[in-house]
């Protein structure tokens, strides 16, 4: 989160050399923390390959580029996808808070559209800045997105190009389809995760005492009800 609020404000910021220094600084820890964690890994290729791994190197690569230079600059969208930890941390925090097992579906679909949002808002800004003088700050591209995101279309902001263009078309498909999976997960009744030992389905109403696929009585339910 850190990472993400810094990236958020230095878009306000004129860049000077404090700035590259502090970039290479946070890169640096990164890097330690990526390095540290395959070090005591007992499958170091498979997490170097990981989905979050890889998210890591380019979050990694973004950071340390001002220290080749300017040209990498676009590098810095990389930073975003240090989010993707947050599903990681969600399914853990289920492990260990009942109040996030029991809400464990509205969470997930939070998450998924908070980390689109925050990722295609920076490709909107990293693509748009040098190009689009309506797209001066990080909050100018969090702005677009979210209109786009929610079908407000002001057209105060669009972008320019081809780029531009398709950028705005994924945020549109995408970014609705998530937020309509949000709205569906969060009225929908509640269910609970409790994997059936004979069929194996593992989502059931919330007062479900039998399996609604094969009549299964649910020990988890009848522990509850007996309690």
């Amino acid at each position: 989160m850190a990472t993400i609020v810094f990236v958020v404000v230095t878009s306000f910021l004129e860049w000077n050399l404090v700035l590259d220094l502090v970039d290479a600084a946070i890169g640096l820890v990164i890097l330690a923390d990526f390095v540290a964690r395959l070090s005591i890994s007992r499958h170091r290729i498979r997490d170097l390959v990981h989905p979050l791994g890889l998210a890591d190197i380019a979050a990694i690569a973004s950071f340390l580029a001002p220290i080749t230079g300017q040209g990498f600059g676009f590098l810095r969208v990389g930073r975003t996808l240090r989010l993707f930890r947050s599903y990681r941390l969600t399914q853990r925090m289920r492990n260990d808070f009942r109040f996030v097992g029991r809400n464990y579906d509205q969470i997930v679909a939070a998450t998924h559209l908070f980390v689109f949002l925050f990722v295609m808002t920076a490709v909107v800004y990293e693509t748009q800045n040098s190009v689009n003088p309506e797209i001066g700050n990080y909050a100018d591209a969090l702005y677009f997105t979210v209109a786009t995101l929610t079908t407000t279309g002001f057209g105060d902001i669009t972008l320019v190009g081809t780029t531009g263009r398709l950028l705005s078309i994924v945020m549109m498909l995408v970014g609705v389809s998530l937020f309509i999976r949000m709205l569906q997960v969060l009225f929908r009744p509640t269910r609970m995760h409790h994997e059936c030992l004979s069929c194996g389905l593992s989502l059931h109403e919330g007062d479900a005492i039998h399996c609604r696929r094969c009549g299964t009585l649910l020990h988890a339910a009848a522990k509850t009800n007996a309690a």
